[in-house]
């Protein structure tokens, strides 16, 4: 299914051509909503730090969460003290919670699990990110910046700086949901652009092109290392659950290893009850978030972490605007 939804996002056929009314309907409630937030009719919630929100305007996956893994590195290198909220997509409970680094995946979601183990920066997750903002300054008040992952259409939590990151397939035919695969209009102000592919059309912000690969090993479960070098020449069983797991096992291949088989999973999958065919006994590959829910039952799993290169020009910009962003949070509190 979403084989089919990309090829007819992709152009402007027949099929997108005529949920194009659909895509009108949506395209007005988008801007009533966003209007109703414009005009405080609608409350957002304002930390009293900077936000940095890191999301997309496409539907499915482009890769924010790794860029946010990169934010949250850097901002870490320089001093800051970040934390993070997310949704928690996937998971099975309701509440706001922390997601600790020995959290399961069904109760914070795949994305946060891996983040509070990868980042070392403190992790809440909610429906509504204002209140995952809310607990996790109670809980840890030396927090001086947020970083969203996902989130650029939750217009209740207000933010600060605004990056929106891009898979290579761009705006596809540029059309709203469901005629095409736009969350909402694009171009829209935004305070950076990252593109994995070329720079989408109408681009007015500062844009800057991200290159994604693998990391030259994978990881055990217990977070030893295996250099993927001492992998090539063995037939291995990769899996992902991911947006696009066929990129994935391009990417093993373009590391010299030898795929015997390839198991292509929806994104989020919750692996609950899977197991490899009886007849095969390979070692197993994933992505480093399928295996936040694989080691459960597969300790023996390999997960290959994602390495994902940002140019200087871009941490330079976000460290900039970070801080302007805190030079006018410190004056707001000084004047209250």
């Amino acid at each position: 299914m979403a084989a089919s939804l990309h090829e007819v996002w992709s152009k402007r056929g027949l099929l997108a051509r005529c949920l194009l009314p659909l895509a009108w309907l949506y395209g007005g409630l988008t801007a009533l909503r966003r209007s109703l937030y414009a005009a405080g009719l609608l409350p957002s919630h304002r930390p009293a730090v900077p936000v940095v929100v890191v999301g997309n305007v496409i539907a499915g996956g482009a890769g924010k969460t790794p860029v946010t893994q990169a934010v949250v590195r850097h901002l870490r290198s320089r001093g800051w003290q970040p934390g993070i909220v997310s949704r928690g997509y996937g998971r099975s409970t309701r509440d706001c919670r922390p997601a600790l680094p020995h959290s399961s995946a069904a109760e914070v979601g795949d994305e946060p699990a891996l983040l509070a183990r990868s980042t070392g920066a403190p992790v809440f997750v909610a429906a509504r990110r204002a209140d995952a903002v809310q607990a996790l300054m109670q809980a840890v008040p030396a927090t001086d910046v947020i970083v969203c992952d996902d989130g650029l259409q939750h217009l209740a939590l207000a933010r600060d700086i605004e990056l929106c990151v891009f898979n290579d397939e761009g705006i596809g035919n540029g059309w709203l949901l469901p005629a095409g695969p736009l969350r909402e209009p694009w171009p829209r102000a935004v305070d950076a652009v990252l593109h994995a592919g070329p720079c989408p059309a109408g681009t007015a912000a500062p844009a800057f092109a991200l290159r994604r690969g693998l990391a030259d090993h994978a990881l055990r479960a217990d977070g030893s290392r295996v250099p993927l070098a001492t992998l090539r020449g063995q037939p291995l069983h990769a899996v992902a659950a991911i947006a696009r797991p066929h990129d994935f096992f391009s990417m093993l291949r373009a590391q010299g290893l030898e795929l015997a088989r390839t198991e292509a999973l929806p994104d989020h999958h919750d692996f609950n009850g899977w197991r490899q065919a009886p007849d095969q006994d390979l070692p197993l590959i994933c992505t480093e978030k399928d295996a936040v829910k694989l080691w459960a039952a597969h300790p023996e799993a390999l997960a290959v972490p994602l390495a994902l290169q940002l140019p200087a020009d871009f941490f330079a910009l976000l460290d900039d605007r970070l801080a302007r962003a805190q030079a006018a949070s410190l004056s707001s509190a000084a004047s209250g």
